[in-house]
Formats: structure tokens, sequence, C-alpha cells
């Protein structure tokens, strides 16, 4: 029995995903995890280090690690890396052009990264209910997503405000991740 199979049987019983929430300042990351924690979102303020959310769905115990975004502390995410099974990337839908070019760059970066392949890759495209926000196939192409193959990914247009969708991405990135980690023998 190889390290790998040994590695796949614990994680199987403690059915344990480590989710990295990660995009730029003011993209909804927090306001996305307190809305799937069911918590109250009427006041969020900037996220200067992180949060972090533990929530059982579909009978996986899911640890959320919610990271700000500020362009000062982004070199300090590469300091959550370790153990990820899941990225969810969230992208502000109605942010300006240069922004959208930042997030580009910062998301296909992160992807080099050794400590995350093989990570399932989540990206919400948030902020859909503001009017002027692009469509979700829209930012695919503006991310440039269809050029990734080092991760499987799932991109979908959301609301952290309204909550629409946010559940629908959740289910998919457990689901992905699930089928690579607790293999059914």
């Amino acid at each position: 029995m190889g390290l790998l199979t040994v590695l796949k049987k614990l994680k199987q019983k403690e059915k344990e995903i480590r989710i990295l929430m990660l995009g730029l300042d003011n993209a909804g990351k927090t306001t996305i995890l307190k809305r799937i924690n069911g918590e109250d979102i009427s006041t969020i303020s900037p996220t200067l280090g992180f949060n972090i959310k533990t929530l059982v769905h579909n009978g996986y115990k899911l640890n959320i690690w919610d990271v700000g975004g500020q362009k000062s502390i982004r070199s300090y995410w590469r300091n959550y890396f370790e153990q990820t099974d899941g990225l969810v990337w969230v992208v502000d839908s109605a942010d300006r052009p240069d922004r959208l070019e930042d997030c580009r760059r910062e998301l296909h970066s992160l992807l080099l990264e050794e400590r995350l392949a093989g990570a399932s890759l989540l990206i919400f495209a948030n902020k859909q209910d503001l009017s002027g926000a692009l469509s979700y196939e829209q930012i695919e192409e503006l991310l440039d997503l269809r050029s990734i193959q080092t991760h499987h990914w799932h991109i979908i247009g959301c609301s952290a405000v309204t909550g629409a969708n946010l559940l629908a991405g959740m289910d998919w990135i457990v689901s992905d991740i699930a089928s690579r980690i607790y293999m059914l023998e």
C-alpha cells in the first residue's frame, strides 16, 4: 500500500476539505463566506488578515480560509497554500478594466504555485446583481480561463448579497474535490 493510498484513507475518515478563498480586495470574499455560513452581511469591513470558517456541506467538513486581497498583503497569500484542496477565486464582475487585468494576472500566477497543483478551482463572478456587471462568460474571456490546463475549473455568476448561485458553486467545488480525494473503493 503506497503513501498516497494511506493519505487518501486518512482523509477519507475525516472527510475534511481545505478551501482557500482569494481574489482582489473588495471582490466579496468575506460576504460570500458569511452568506454561505448564514451570518449577517450588513456590516463587513476589509479583511486585513484572514477569516476561517468551518462548516459542513454535503457531509464534508469544510475549512474555508478567506484571505484579504489588498495589494500590500497579496505576497502573504503563499503562507496559506499548504494542503489546499480547492481554490475559490472571487471576481468583482463590476470592476474596472485595469483591476480585471490585475485579477487575471494574479490568478494565473497563483496557478503556477506548486503547492496549489491539482487544487480544484472555482471562479465566482460575483456582483451579478449590479447594473453594468460583466456576465460570467465575459469574465471567463477576460481572465483567459480556457487557457488553464493545470486545474479542474468552473466559473459561475453569483451575488454574495442575494446569495444567488453560491450553493451551486460550493456544490461543484466540493464534489470536484471529493471525486479526487475520496475515491470510491
